[in-house]
């Protein structure tokens, strides 16, 4: 595998959405339909929903959005109670159809799928070890690695044993969704990592990356699935069966899904994301606070935290203003053409424009959840003082980014992370910010209730909870044994 510092790694690493159904007395493929919908900002990439009616398996899956992948015909020619669903966001590796999911198998013991968010980061020791025993690869995605293991041991043991040797011989984060024949199952990585939910609707059970997905089908989330944990959904809707195949001293949640990626709106290890970040945000006015005229969030990822500051800071005495000083344009995508680097400087305008009464003759507080390359951060600054702000504080409620994710989230390499070589006065400095203030890793820590060792913080640390070739450990962990056979003490 390539060193780790340069950014590079093992295969494509999934920021995505992954659902699965089994209910008694419907088609599952509207309600998978609609739950991907609500993973839709987990990727953008591609969708697709893989079904099974009892005898035969169903699949569509296509590039694009939800709403552009499937029409109703598409929908309504997915039949059977039982289906699996995944939105994609490719963060390396191959753009197509070829690492499009969910993945399917077709074998001697039957028919399989699998959707899978997070990234092996050994994965091409295993591709490598199943090419030599025969198995053909149709794409240089990790998930088609995990559905030939998996089928692999399909044919020598039963569903859980099966599951349990495939989980002990890969390394990373993964939460997945698997469809045998009609039985779907929700499987954790032993670190928790990525997220996973259980939910239930009226007849029959759900699992899902995020609860919101639940929510949308009028279901009620029953728990988390645990790290570690194998959920068997009944065929017949009735229940689910759970099997906690690895167990670890402690998970290494990822922080990073509160602090940006996930839905304010979802429930995720037990804490509500929207209330997380009005928390950071309210830790945030503690750590780094300044008195000034008006707080405005980066709409919209800043939002949440600058409802959560404005708070603090007026619980404390301060005469700030919580306001919307910067309006979105929701209709410029990721296509728009900037040909020249004026035009690219431009590009900021067009996605946000400030609010000239709001902010003009006025100090300002900014408050965004991350600072990548600086790059967004030094035109909003200038686009406010432009607009007649007297000065701008900027706020950040997480740590600086200082190391990439090979875990599943989209980071730069370190080269392109500002803060991977200057400190925060110097970064302060470059986007011209009249100061800068970043929250600290404990009271993240303390925002979820977590203790900080059981968070994966591997990008604003560079210390990882896996090993990861050319990069630090903060934990004592072990790679799973590769060694062409059954995994040792799989089946105990």
């Amino acid at each position: 595998m390539p060193d780790g510092r340069d950014g590079s790694f093992d295969g494509p690493t999934e920021k995505c959405g992954v659902v699965g159904a089994s209910l008694a007395d419907r088609d599952a493929a509207r309600p998978l339909y609609y739950s991907l919908y609500a993973l839709q900002h987990r990727g953008q990439e591609s969708a697709g929903i893989v079904t099974h009616d009892g005898f035969q398996q169903h699949s569509h899956v296509e590039m694009g959005l939800v709403g552009d992948a499937f029409d109703t015909d598409d929908v309504d020619g997915l039949a059977g109670s039982a289906g699996i669903g995944h939105v994609r966001y490719p963060t390396a590796g191959s753009v197509d159809e070829s690492c499009a999911q969910p993945f399917t198998v077709s074998f001697k013991s039957g028919s399989l799928a699998l959707s899978h968010n997070g990234n092996l980061v050994n994965s091409e020791e295993i591709r490598e070890e199943l090419a030599g025993l025969g198995h053909a690869f149709t794409s240089d995605g990790d998930t088609e690695v995990i559905a030939h293991d998996l089928a692999r041991n399909l044919l020598e043991s039963d569903l859980v044993r099966a599951v349990k040797r495939t989980m002990s011989r890969i390394h990373g984060s993964y939460s997945l969704a698997i469809m045998h024949d009609d039985t779907v199952l929700g499987v954790r990585d032993p670190a928790g990592n990525r997220p996973l939910c259980i939910g239930t609707v009226e007849d029959g059970y759900v699992v899902a990356s995020e609860s919101a997905a639940i929510d949308t089908i009028d279901g009620e989330l029953v728990r988390d699935v645990r790290p570690g944990e194998l959920v068997v959904l009944h065929p017949d809707g009735e229940g689910f069966d759970s099997y906690q195949l690895v167990e670890r001293d402690r998970p290494a949640h990822c922080f990073f899904e509160h602090v940006y990626f996930a839905r304010p709106d979802s429930v995720i290890d037990g804490n509500l994301v929207y209330e997380v970040r009005r928390e950071l945000g309210r830790n945030l006015w503690e750590e780094s606070g300044i008195d000034t005229d008006v707080v405005m969030p980066v709409p919209d990822s800043g939002r949440a935290f600058a409802s959560g500051y404005a708070e603090a800071a007026q619980d404390n005495g301060a005469g700030v203003e919580f306001a919307e000083g910067l309006m979105k344009n929701r209709y410029v995508g990721r296509t728009f053409i900037m040909p020249t680097q004026d035009e690219r400087e431009r590009a900021v305008r067009l996605k946000l424009n400030p609010i000239k009464s709001t902010v003009e003759g006025k100090t300002v507080t900014l408050i965004d959840d991350s600072i990548v390359r600086g790059t967004t951060s030094t035109q909003l600054v200038q686009l406010l003082k432009d607009c007649g702000a007297e000065a701008v504080h900027m706020r950040i409620g997480a740590p600086p980014i200082v190391a990439p994710c090979y875990l599943g989230i989209d980071m730069a390499t370190r080269e392109e992370l500002i803060a991977s070589d200057k400190s925060v006065e110097e970064i302060g400095d470059a986007i011209d910010a009249d100061s800068l203030a970043y929250l600290s890793r404990e009271a993240v820590a303390d925002a979820l209730g977590a203790d900080r060792g059981d968070l994966c913080m591997g990008c604003v640390t560079g210390e990882y909870p896996y090993e990861i070739d050319g990069e630090e450990t903060d934990r004592e962990v072990s790679r799973p044994v590769i060694d062409g056979g059954s995994s040792a003490g799989a089946d105990d």
